[in-house]
């Protein structure tokens, strides 16, 4: 069911980005494409550091491409989000995730009032490899346990709502009955000991968890100044069904130093807040030198 799902995803976005490029003249020129790849290296080196410190390097993927259709009344944003990082420590017999996200998000929008439009929302979110806890065994021994895999977990969300759009840059979506699933592999939940909620919320024996709830997305992307850009990206989700005061936070933070066409300074910092998957903030920060590689075209007019 998994693997059908994200086939149906991986090829509506192909037949998408087709038709973006290759369908009649008077429908291409409503459309707006464009991305960007980068590549983000970090590395530290000691020698006779009293300090201390431990050798590293890293390495982080990225591709962010959008895909925008605007005609008349109309408004329909796309985003492909996916990125992978390792890094690998001197002395750790493990090479470690930095990041791993697959995430696609659509909003259809059919304007009501000047920045006003009627909306539905898609997000689907996983990851591509397998992640694991790592400890120490009696002999002080590094050891790892799988955790997590691609589809597992799988998040999918989408409803009806409101879009407050400025433009490609500022909007906002209010969702007040959004369903969300919270899919998982079944062989995470059938081990022995295992409770209700202990992985992601699902319960014992289960793939799948439903939710209903509210949802609030919100983009907002500027120039602090020349070559200095900031994407800021939130998502808020409080599930009606189960603890509505406990909501699930989402927000990451781009940073962009542009050095030229294709060497940048880049900083991502992303916190999350979801208590069925852990009781706290998770927060991951990113920061280095990249370099660039930018796709598609400026914004086609009729």
């Amino acid at each position: 069911m998994r693997k059908i799902l994200f086939s149906f995803i991986l090829t509506s976005l192909c037949i998408a980005t087709t038709q973006a490029q290759t369908t009649t003249p008077q429908d291409t020129t409503y459309w707006t494409t464009g991305g960007k790849f980068t590549f983000l290296l970090n590395q530290s080196a000691f020698s006779n550091w009293v300090a201390g410190g431990e050798n590293n390097v890293a390495g982080n993927m990225s591709f962010n491409y959008d895909f925008n259709y605007k005609k008349a009344d109309w408004s329909w944003d796309n985003k492909l989000i996916a990125s992978y990082g390792l890094t690998k420590t001197e002395g750790s017999d493990f090479t470690k995730k930095t990041d791993d996200r697959f995430e696609l998000n659509s909003l259809l929008g059919k304007k009501a009032s000047v920045n006003w439009y009627y909306s539905v929302y898609f997000n689907f979110k996983t990851q591509f490899d397998k992640g694991y806890k790592f400890s120490t065994d009696a002999d002080g021994n590094e050891i790892r346990t799988e955790y997590t895999h691609s589809f597992s977990p799988a998040y999918l969300q989408f409803g009806p709502g409101a879009l407050w759009k400025k433009s490609d840059n500022l909007k906002v979506n209010f969702a007040p009955a959004a369903l969300k699933l919270v899919m998982v592999d079944k062989d995470f939940t059938t081990i022995d000991g295992y409770e209700d909620g202990d992985y992601f919320g699902v319960d014992a024996g289960k793939s799948i968890r439903y939710e209903l709830g509210a949802s609030i997305a919100a983009y907002y992307k500027f120039t602090a100044m020349e070559n200095v850009s900031f994407e800021n990206i939130l998502n808020l989700y409080s599930n009606y069904l189960e603890d509505p005061q406990n909501v699930d936070i989402d927000y990451t933070l781009n940073v962009v130093m542009q050095i030229n066409k294709y060497l940048s300074t880049n900083l991502a910092f992303q916190t999350i807040y979801d208590d069925n998957a852990f009781k706290g903030f998770q927060v991951r920060e990113v920061f280095g030198v990249g370099f660039n590689y930018a796709f598609g075209a400026a914004k086609k007019k009729k």
